[in-house]
Formats: C-alpha cells, sequence, structure tokens
C-alpha cells in the first residue's frame, strides 16, 4: 500500500512537471553558486546506447549496430557544467539526427539556449534544419586530425561527464522501465540527487585517490 501510495506521488509529479520544475530550479542554485549567470546561454547535446533489462517491451526497444547494443538510446542536452537541460529517451536503433531533432525541439520550447555544442555524429542536414527551424546554431566540435585512442576534448567532456555520472546511479546502469517517460524520469531524478549533493558539498564530487601499500622489506 505505501509503495502504491509513492508511485501515485511519482506518476502526478510527472504529470504536473514538477519534477521538470525541481530540475530547472536546483540547475539555478547550482550555476549561481558557481558563479554563473541563472540561465545558460550555451548546451551540448550527446547520445547513449544502453542495454534492456527483461521487463523492456519489445515496442519501445531497438538494435543500436554502431554500439552493438540491443535496448535503448539517451539524449540529453547539458549547460556547460553539465548539468541537465532537457532529456528524451527512445529505442536505440533511432538515428541520432532523429533523435535530436526531438531533443533540440524542446530545449527550444523550455530554455534560452540557442547555441548548442555537439560531435561529428550529429553532422549533415540536422545543422541546417535547426538554423532553419529552431533559430539554434548547431556547431560541431570534431575529434583531432589523426587521433587515435581516447582524448579528452574540453568542449565536449562535460555532457560525457554526466552520462558517468547517470550510470553510476544503479537503476539507470540499465534500461529497466517499461515507458520511456519512465526511463526519463528516473535519468531527472538521478539528475536531482547528484546536483543536491553537489550544493551541499559547494564542488563536483572528486574520485579519492587509490591507496597504496608500501610492503616493509626485513
Amino acid at each position: 500500500m505505501r509503495t502504491a501510495h509513492v508511485h501515485w506521488y511519482f506518476v502526478r509529479w510527472e504529470q504536473e512537471g514538477v519534477t521538470q520544475r525541481v530540475l530547472d530550479h536546483l540547475r539555478e542554485q547550482v550555476r549561481l553558486q558557481q558563479g554563473r549567470n541563472r540561465q545558460p546561454s550555451a548546451g551540448i547535446i550527446d547520445s547513449q546506447s544502453v542495454k534492456a533489462a527483461d521487463t523492456m517491451g519489445r515496442d519501445s526497444r531497438g538494435y543500436d549496430a554502431g554500439k552493438n547494443i540491443n535496448g535503448r538510446k539517451r539524449f540529453i542536452v547539458t549547460d556547460t557544467l553539465g548539468l541537465i537541460l532537457v532529456v528524451m529517451v527512445c529505442a536505440a536503433s533511432v538515428q541520432d539526427r532523429d533523435g535530436a531533432k526531438t531533443t533540440l525541439l524542446s530545449l527550444y520550447l523550455t530554455t534560452p539556449v540557442r547555441f548548442v555544442l555537439a560531435d561529428a555524429g550529429f553532422a549533415g542536414r540536422l545543422v541546417d534544419w535547426a538554423t532553419r527551424i529552431l533559430t539554434t546554431t548547431l556547431h560541431l566540435v570534431r575529434k583531432p586530425a589523426g587521433q587515435k585512442g581516447f582524448v579528452l576534448i574540453p568542449r565536449r567532456w562535460p555532457v560525457e561527464r554526466t552520462f558517468a555520472w547517470l550510470t553510476a546511479h544503479r537503476r539507470l546502469a540499465r534500461d529497466y522501465e517499461r515507458d520511456p517517460a519512465t526511463s526519463e524520469a528516473m535519468i531527472r531524478w538521478a539528475a536531482i540527487n547528484t546536483m543536491t549533493r553537489r550544493l551541499t558539498r559547494g564542488a563536483p564530487a572528486t574520485r579519492k585517490q587509490r591507496r597504496t601499500h608500501h610492503q616493509r622489506v626485513s
């Protein structure tokens, strides 16, 4: 009975937009704490394919051939601090350029951000579409020429770090939800959790140094 009562609030808050308003308010507080303007002027878009749990129905999952993942794809836009602005979840089979249209439209309707950084996976007609339909500049940040292996790209690192923060939540390590809308809600709650901790600490989390044990030679 108690679980059903909590679920009722969860559904009601999503329907009335309470969760998004909490997310927006906390993001503003974190930005002010970091000496930034209350509202961001630029965003960063990216996607992440995640494996599906057995609880996910076939009607909302797909196969991402590039990542060899059967499940769903998460699209997020963050500010330059890595704080989530909008989120959209769909089948993993959806191409980045197609999923980005819905995501960028939500960004246009709910935020003042009109300049978005993206990787080369979002190149092509999407850039012209964003400029023409949404009056939004989609600026592509490409990998350095001749890059081999992993190279940190500062202008794209915040959104990639945000995905790492999200998957650190056990509920988001895979997609367990039957409804993609519930997946989006769980991502928002994970972001809320991350920001409340950040506000309490006054700074982003830092990884503890690995402890080493030196064996004493007799």
